[in-house]
């Protein structure tokens, strides 16, 4: 086999042994003992995570559109974990890929969420949905495994400029795809319910 086949064959393999992991270079690897899971006081947590290795070059960004504001909770790469404290109460999520789609959630204060971030095939690149995590997951060890698969990360100056500088393309994919999402029955559209927290 030529030297640069055999590079190219380890290389694939070093992906693969890797779980194919993904990283953005506007987001900071959190080291586990210093990322925080605890709600601060009166507040809510939600954590965002993509344990599937699939579409890990693509990268996928959250955001907390409650207020209409388009606030950026996080880029999430393949393996990787963003957590997002925010005031309890119904809130709208929006992840973003090729397209944009939704998930509605009710939180409590004190109480601790998780939501996927899960990837599926686009006509050019990767989309995206959010998949509430419900309280059959969680008493199952599901989410626990789903989330010991992923490193925290937290934002960065460089994730909110991006967020910034991209802002028009953001509020167009969510222009489009929110009135998709609005003609789907109630049963169609993800919820994280208040229950589902810890």
């Amino acid at each position: 086999m030529p030297r640069n086949s055999r590079l190219l064959v380890i290389m694939i393999i070093a992906l693969f042994v890797s779980g194919c992991a993904g990283s953005s270079r506007y987001m900071k690897l959190v080291p586990e003992h210093e990322s925080s899971y605890t709600p601060g006081g009166g507040r809510s947590l939600v954590i965002f995570m993509r344990p599937s290795g699939s579409a890990f070059a693509i990268q996928s960004s959250v955001f907390d559109i409650t207020t209409g504001e388009n606030k950026l909770v996080g880029i999430v790469s393949a393996k990787k974990k963003v957590a997002y404290q925010t005031d309890p109460g119904e809130h709208m999520f929006m992840v973003i890929g090729e397209s944009a789609d939704f998930m509605k959630a009710d939180l409590q204060a004190g109480k601790t969420y998780y939501a996927l971030v899960t990837p599926r095939m686009g006509a050019w690149k990767a989309r995206f949905s959010l998949k509430p995590v419900h309280k059959d997951d969680l008493a199952s060890g599901k989410a626990k495994k789903w989330e010991s698969s992923c490193k925290p990360v937290q934002n960065t100056d460089a994730s909110y400029d991006w967020a910034r500088k991209n802002a028009p393309s953001i509020q167009s994919k969510k222009e489009k795809f929110i009135k998709k999402w609005d003609e789907k029955p109630d049963s169609g559209k993800p919820m994280l319910n208040a229950e589902d927290g810890l």
